[in-house]
């Protein structure tokens, strides 16, 4: 496979290592994955190819646990999911007509709104507000089409509620699970899918699949502070890895 010959020996080894612990923070905390994986991947592969690489991964692990997602999802995550396949293809738009570095300023400035958002208080009406929630979709469409990141507007529209932890895990990987099947889709539309990916996916997938198991694990381990606390320090740790980009 031409992918697998782009990495030598010790690429292989980091790539899987960062499958295996992205897959962990995501089954710890119901995202991250991507914020992870896909600044490794890309260091032997294009952005556009990384990123939808990590599409497929985060695909196959949603469609294992999907039932156990549909059930314990909120309904909001339905309104947000059919937004961001609305919007998924005016954020590839904007992408195409914006350099780099605003490109890169617009993530950094959305990861650090979506840091500070974790840091006030809870707030337990915002599903009952359609605006809120309308908005989260819009913005999340966007990102996902903009940089392949759908989280930073769901993750602290959930977590940052006064919501069971487990529903809201399931309603944000249910989100990311539609995300990346709608990355997809706009990369075999628009031409950029490469059909090499799949096999690459499935070669990395036992380690997704094993690193998300033992997060789940952990997650029920430990309290809702802890968790809001992990959920926090990824947030902020990609928020000031895109400054540093921008620096």
């Amino acid at each position: 496979m031409e992918l697998l010959a782009a990495y030598a020996p010790w690429q292989l080894a980091a790539v899987l290592a960062a499958a295996f612990s992205s897959a962990f923070v995501r089954g710890l905390t119901g995202f991250g994955m991507a914020i992870l994986l896909v600044p490794i991947l890309a260091l032997a592969l294009s952005p556009v190819h990384a990123v939808l690489l990590t599409n497929f991964l985060s695909v196959f692990v949603g469609l294992s646990e999907i039932r156990r997602l549909v059930r314990g999802a909120e309904r909001s995550a339905w309104i947000i999911i059919a937004l961001v396949v609305l919007t998924t293809p005016a954020g590839l738009y904007l992408l195409s007509i914006t350099t780099p570095d605003v490109a890169r300023l617009a993530i950094a400035i959305i990861a650090l709104s979506a840091f500070g958002a974790i840091l006030l208080p809870q707030r337990a009406a915002l599903e009952h507000h359609p605006a809120t929630t309308g908005s989260v979709g819009i913005l999340s469409g966007l990102m996902t089409g903009y940089a392949g990141m759908p989280g930073p507007p769901v993750v602290p529209y959930y977590v940052g509620r006064a919501i069971p932890r487990e529903m809201a895990k399931a309603s944000m990987l249910l989100i990311f699970t539609c995300a990346s099947t709608t990355g997809l889709v706009s990369g075999a539309v628009l031409g950029v899918l490469d059909w090499s990916l799949p096999p690459l996916a499935v070669l990395l997938f036992p380690a997704v699949l094993l690193g998300n198991w033992l997060g789940n694990r952990a997650s029920g381990r430990i309290g809702d502070g802890l968790w809001r606390t992990a959920v926090g320090a990824i947030l902020g740790g990609a928020a000031l890895a895109a400054l540093a980009r921008l620096i």
